[in-house]
């Protein structure tokens, strides 16, 4: 599937997805309890892994590859909505506290 079509077509998806991530990254609070294993932790990056690659050679033929792409595509937004609301919580925090 085209990006460009998914950019085109599913644009307000892709911004819905980027700004939940936005105010999720700026309202979580950093827990500091017990983690994912690090076992966990291969096993989702070789499941998105995975999936890219699934989508990059075309394995899902049809309106199954269309959602995988798109979701991929709103996962990527998502996260990097997460990390620039974290980084900026972090900025304001940061201010608010040298200020203080």
């Amino acid at each position: 599937m085209s990006m460009i079509y998914l950019a085109m077509f599913n644009w307000g998806w892709v911004l819905a997805s980027a700004v939940v991530g936005l105010a999720m990254g700026w309202i979580a609070v950093v827990h500091r309890g017990r983690g994912w294993s690090t076992m966990t932790l291969r096993k989702v990056a070789v499941l998105i892994a995975a999936l890219i690659l699934g989508s990059v050679f075309h394995l899902a033929p049809g309106r199954a590859g269309y959602w995988l792409d798109l979701g991929l595509v709103m996962f990527a937004a998502y996260v990097l909505g997460c990390a620039v609301g974290s980084w900026l919580r972090s900025l304001v925090v940061a201010r608010h506290t040298a200020a203080g």
